[in-house]
């Protein structure tokens, strides 16, 4: 039962933290929409929560020359998922930001995010009720 509890756990724990990673990544695209030849990018959130699940990085390690290089490791699969936006309409900075893309995006990730702690929450609470019998 205990291992059942700790992947249900788990799995919405990386979901809310690919949710999170999704919006700061929105939240640098409006942040940079004046910045000249700025391209936005984005998450895709079911590859980044697979690849999260799955304990998969992209990438190869960095090989060393010498024994006082630091060696650089591979990307996280959030990272990994982090894609740049096509473009929709360019702008002739070269930015590709549309801040009403930006805004749907912002919007529709922050309802999903809140949408998984509710459902934490209820799951949580119905625990709760169990183990005290009610």
């Amino acid at each position: 039962m205990t291992n059942r509890l700790d992947e249900t756990l788990r799995f919405h724990q990386t979901a809310l933290n690919a949710r999170a990673y999704r919006q700061q990544v929105i939240a640098s695209n409006i942040a940079n929409a004046d910045t000249p030849n700025f391209k936005a990018r984005d998450v895709d959130f079911r590859e980044a929560l697979a690849g999260a699940l799955g304990g998969a990085t992209s990438g190869l390690p960095l090989k060393t020359t010498a024994k006082r290089h630091i060696a650089g490791g591979a990307a996280s699969p959030l990272e990994a998922s982090l894609k740049y936006r096509t473009e929709e309409q360019g702008a002739v900075d070269g930015n590709t930001v549309n801040m009403d893309t930006e805004r749907a995006a912002f919007a529709e990730n922050s309802v999903q995010y809140q949408a998984s702690v509710t459902f934490i929450n209820g799951l949580l609470r119905s625990m709760q009720m169990a183990v005290q019998g009610q």
